[in-house]
């Protein structure tokens, strides 16, 4: 069952010498109990995009198109029914744990407070339930009593996940959840992440720059490129036989573990992404693809058929399937 679609959904902001279009027309769906990963470098538009699923972007960003969650759509609901919405059906972990929480407040506060303010818990019961989902995060229960800045990092996003979790939503929006740790941490956060989704068989979204991180845990994966996806499909497959050259950059940019070419040579993708309020005309991509065509800077290939369940949105890939 579909749990979350996204029809066609735009976000622009609107600044002072004009407005910059973040997203752009993006399409996706997420069944119940699924995971979809969002990569794509640094001003592709996904965190614009996470955002924009829960209408958490400043009053200066305009959505279009729409967001349905379990059939509602997200964009027309009234202000009640968000914050009902809000932490009970689907909540977010932010990517900066350290600004996602109140410095000045106990962490078991911040924990029951999203119980307390839904109506889940009783004050007096609130201690209990805060105390189990740390233990779930891996965390002692007197942990409760500390203050944010007497974590380490990843146990400051362990109670993310914690707070995420708190009033059992249907959805978790994963913002870059890793991106501050090191690479011990990171791995112990992503195997946690993990065993919650299928544990209470969560339906997730994750957000990473990190290809490799996503094919390893989610189902499937979408690549954003100056605010389109311009790649989607099985996880595993668009990182190990990308059809786009960007996803393919992506890919590449990861060493492989015990293998000396890569560790010796690693590749890169030359050039910087495209100024949103300034794109190239025809594929946005093609000022830095490697196999771009000359007709690529005039023609805008949409999403293409590019195999089982995959879609890609290359001329080649075009003339591929069309030979074929």
């Amino acid at each position: 069952m579909t749990l979350l679609e996204l029809d066609d959904v735009s976000v622009t902001y609107r600044i002072a010498s004009g407005e910059v279009p973040a997203v752009r027309g993006v399409s996706l769906s997420l069944d119940s109990g699924a995971a979809l990963g969002v990569a794509g470098e640094s001003g592709s538009g996904k965190s614009t995009l996470a955002m924009a699923l829960l209408r958490l972007l400043p009053r200066d960003a305009r959505v279009d198109g729409r967001i349905l969650l379990g059939g509602e759509d997200v964009l027309a609901m009234k202000w009640g029914r968000l914050r009902a919405v809000r932490w009970a059906e689907a909540s977010i972990v932010f990517q900066g744990a350290q600004h996602g929480l109140n410095p000045v407040r106990r962490i078991g506060e911040q924990i029951a407070e999203p119980m307390l303010v839904h109506g889940l818990a009783k004050p007096d019961q609130a201690g209990k339930r805060v105390a189990e989902l740390l233990g779930q995060v891996g965390m002692p229960a007197w942990r409760a009593q500390s203050y944010p800045h007497e974590l380490s990092g990843g146990q400051r996003q362990r109670v993310m996940i914690a707070m995420a979790l708190a009033c059992s939503p249907k959805l978790i929006i994963a913002d870059e959840p890793t991106t501050a740790l090191d690479v011990m941490v990171q791995a112990q956060v992503l195997t946690l992440i993990k065993e919650l989704v299928a544990e209470h068989d969560i339906s997730l979204i994750m957000i990473s720059h990190d290809l490799s991180v996503l094919a390893d845990v989610c189902g499937q994966l979408a690549v954003m490129y100056a605010g389109r996806v311009v790649e989607h499909g099985p996880s595993h497959e668009v990182f190990h036989d990308a059809k786009h050259p960007y996803s393919r950059a992506l890919a590449a940019a990861f060493p492989t573990v015990g293998d000396p070419a890569s560790r010796l040579a690693p590749k890169g993708l030359g050039g910087d992404p495209p100024d949103p309020m300034h794109l190239p005309s025809g594929c946005s991509f093609h000022p830095r693809c490697p196999i771009a065509l000359e007709e690529c800077s005039s023609l805008d290939v949409e999403l293409w058929p590019a195999g089982d369940r995959r879609t890609a949105a290359c001329v080649h890939v075009r003339a591929k399937e069309e030979a074929s």
